[in-house]
């Protein structure tokens, strides 16, 4: 049952980053990747947003980086380094999403890592299974996008991030919300 409610909450949440996509290419721009300026213009309770409202990192002079940057890091090499390398570098089963995160949209990221993806295009048949009823994945992919945003914009180097913000008490509400224990 729980699955359930995470693969709903993920699912809705990329068709309505995707709508809001929609709408804004029809104004006649197109919706921002990751490419684009990834400085925070917003801080939600520790969570940063760029000037488009999509979540991104922020790093301090001294190197301490945000909670979700640090959760990002902490997600993606419990979950996706595996296939897809450390620190977001690729291998030779999967791409780098250091690179990947170039071009791709905050949208298109949320669906491919809910729905997963299936290549068929190269020699060898690639295949991302659908993350969207792990809560593992599901309950952090913002993360993952700050911690892997970061690592495209080269605003943050390989390993463990020395230092990082404390968590926030509203990161905590929606971890147990997600996770199930509220």
């Amino acid at each position: 049952m729980q699955s359930s409610f995470v693969v709903a909450a993920v699912i809705a949440r990329a068709v309505a980053v995707l709508a809001v996509g929609a709408v804004v290419a029809f104004g006649g721009r197109a919706l921002a990747d990751a490419s684009g300026d990834p400085a925070a213009v917003k801080n939600e309770d520790g969570k940063y947003l760029d000037k488009e409202g999509n979540p991104t990192f922020k790093i301090g002079s001294d190197g301490t980086v945000d909670w979700y940057t640090y959760s990002g890091f902490r997600r993606y090499h419990s979950e996706c380094h595996v296939c897809h390398g450390p620190d977001g570098e690729g291998s030779t089963y999967a791409p780098g999403l250091k690179n990947s995160l170039k071009t791709m949209s905050y949208g298109d990221f949320l669906a491919v890592v809910a729905s997963g993806r299936k290549n068929v295009s190269t020699a060898q048949e690639n295949v991302m299974p659908a993350f969207g009823d792990n809560p593992n994945v599901a309950c952090y992919m913002d993360d993952i996008f700050v911690y892997l945003r970061a690592r495209a914009d080269d605003a943050l180097g390989r390993g463990r991030p020395g230092k990082h913000e404390d968590k926030p008490e509203s990161a905590k509400q929606q971890e147990d919300s997600c996770v199930g224990k509220s």
